[in-house]
């Protein structure tokens, strides 16, 4: 089944192929993520997708291919974890960080509810606990090019991991400066990696982790596709296309404009790219972080970076009402931070071919509407649901069906919402509840001046943390 594509319409004509649902055990009922293993006319390269592939091979065996990997923003929510997780796989790690989201920390007045360690003593606890040895290099990738370039001559990665972007959509709508220095940082970032590449002489793989956000919520007008879709122009002409972008925030304008430098490398100069599209990450150990106190993983609760899941298990942790923007309809796809470190592993297990055009993978586990994400984690934890105004412009409801086949055959496993999980994280927040900030859980930020206008009721003094044995109040 094609599409009609028309010049520049933003929601395209209802004409996929319906989606196969996949089923899982978990409590919420809301789950339209596609992962039948059979082929797919929505981007899937049959000619490269291998039908078996290991998904780890232990150091030694005849399968496992070491490889140095650059992981650019590995001091990060996602980096750190998956610095760890490619170390212990084996490979040669080279983490490299600004440290500009702990600045951010302090810009924001609210730091990680876990306490988080400086990088050398990550990397050196890492090494005790692991005997492997974890590089460490501070340097800004938008703004110190000739570092970078330098950086890669030197250690010539076979891959590079590019997390390297301020993260969060809400800061990036917080005022002028925020929007800016987004822009400025991470397009600069992702422009400074590509030309250092080809400056450094070096067919190395660039790993990027984008968003789901690039699609839009609900605009394809059926099943998502993994990054290309195929349609028909005016005449009648076959084409298979990227995926339009419909940004909602400047943070996912980023990432759509990132998306478009991997494809213009790629079609000038042959870079190697592989883009990861990844829903909203939640959780927060891995099995490495677990390993040592000092190796904890950062944990945001703040309504500027603090992920939707998080934030709700966290409230719930401490009695304080799940702060629901508008009427919770929107569906959002949903990802462990595990499962993150994981398909990283996987994709730079599996590059795509010189030539080869930019590889995309849709990085999501299952999607689930937040209100009912929301009356799962308070059945759980006994809280009330707060249905806020919605700081964000967006609609009010979204449905989100998602292809992630792509991962799937090459050998991910899912992890899907679970209680025994929530459980996890919820130990983390009473463990480490002193260190909350409780007038940074309401939003902060405001898409434009109606949205401020229609949330200038909410006050951040008015949360309280209530003091119980339990998540049960047992």
């Amino acid at each position: 089944m094609r599409i009609l594509f028309a010049a520049f319409i933003p929601v395209l004509a209802s004409s996929f192929t319906a989606p196969i649902a996949f089923t899982s055990n978990s409590i919420a009922s809301n789950n339209n993520v596609a992962t039948s293993s059979r082929s797919s006319i929505f981007g899937v390269n049959s000619k490269s997708a291998p039908a078996q592939v290991v998904l780890r091979a232990a150091e030694g065996d005849a399968e496992f291919e070491k490889k140095k990997v650059i992981v650019l923003g590995g001091d990060g929510f996602c980096g750190w974890p998956t610095c760890l997780h490619l170390s212990d796989a084996g490979h040669d790690i080279v983490m490299v960080d600004n440290l500009s989201r702990r600045n951010i920390d302090t810009e924001l007045g609210c730091n990680s509810l876990t306490p988080i360690q400086p990088p050398e003593v990550r990397v050196q606890a890492w090494k005790e606990v692991s005997g492997k040895d974890i590089k460490f290099v501070n340097l800004d990738v938008a703004k110190e090019y000739d570092l970078l370039v330098q950086l890669l001559k030197e250690e010539k990665p076979d891959a590079v991991v590019h997390f390297a972007e301020q993260r969060a959509a809400p800061y990036s709508m917080k005022n002028s400066k925020a929007k800016r220095y987004t822009i400025d940082n991470n397009v600069s970032g992702s422009n400074n990696l590509c030309c250092a590449v080809l400056d450094a002489d070096l067919d190395t793989h660039i790993v990027h982790l984008g968003t789901m956000g690039v699609y839009g919520y609900g605009t394809s007008g059926g099943e998502i596709p993994e990054g290309y879709i195929d349609v028909i122009l005016p005449g009648g002409r076959e084409a298979n296309i990227l995926h339009p972008a419909y940004p909602g925030s400047v943070y996912h304008a980023t990432k759509c404009l990132d998306a478009l430098l991997w494809q213009f490398y790629q079609k000038n100069d042959s870079l190697r790219v592989t883009d990861l599209h990844q829903g909203i990450v939640w959780g927060t150990n891995t099995p490495q972080t677990i390993k040592d106190e000092r190796l904890i993983n950062r944990f945001d609760y703040d309504g500027d970076y603090g992920t939707v899941l998080n934030r709700f298990l966290m409230q719930g942790a401490m009695g304080v009402p799940l702060t629901v923007y508008g009427t919770g309809g929107q569906t959002r796809a949903f990802i462990h931070i595990t499962d993150t470190a994981k398909c990283i592993e996987i994709a730079i297990n599996n590059p795509p071919a010189a030539g080869d055009r930019v590889e995309i993978f849709n990085q999501v586990a299952e999607t689930r509407r937040v209100r009912d994400v929301a009356a799962l984690v308070a059945e759980q934890t006994g809280v009330e649901v707060n249905m806020l105004p919605n700081p964000r412009q967006e609609a009010a409801e979204n449905e989100l069906d998602v292809a992630n086949r792509k991962f799937c055959n090459l050998g991910l496993e899912p992890t899907t919402l679970d209680t025994g999980l929530f459980t996890e994280v919820t130990e983390i927040v009473k463990k480490y509840k002193d260190r909350c900030d409780p007038t940074k859980i309401l939003p902060a930020s405001f898409w434009n001046k109606k949205r401020a206008e229609e949330c200038a009721s909410l006050d951040p003094n008015s949360i309280t943390i209530e003091d119980k044995a339990s998540v049960n109040g047992n």
